[in-house]
């Protein structure tokens, strides 16, 4: 079975914020950072539960670990029922913490 995977607002503005971030460093390099994002994301659809957990009171919430060059990124998703995963934010792994 193959799950939806759908972005909250705050996901998507998420992305915009850390691609407009790397555009302003590297065109090449922000769209390499979308498309590694992309990937990581499509493993959701098949696999949602082999990722860690963001908290263990919790364990339909958890987080993807996206690499991309010296470090990545960390989204934060929820498996809302036996069909959806919905991202929640998405930030770059030198961040404090989701914004």
């Amino acid at each position: 079975m193959k799950f939806t995977v759908r972005f909250t607002p705050e996901a998507r503005e998420d992305l915009v914020r850390l691609y407009s971030f790397m555009l302003e460093q590297d065109l090449k390099a922000a769209e390499a950072a979308l498309e590694a994002i992309e990937r990581g994301m499509a493993f959701l659809r098949e696999f949602p539960f082999s990722y860690r957990k963001a908290a263990p009171q919790t364990p339909f919430l958890r987080e993807l670990l996206i690499p991309f060059g010296n470090s990545g990124y960390v989204g934060l998703f929820e498996i809302e029922n036996s069909q959806t995963v919905t991202i929640l934010a998405v930030r770059h792994q030198r961040e404090d913490d989701y914004l």
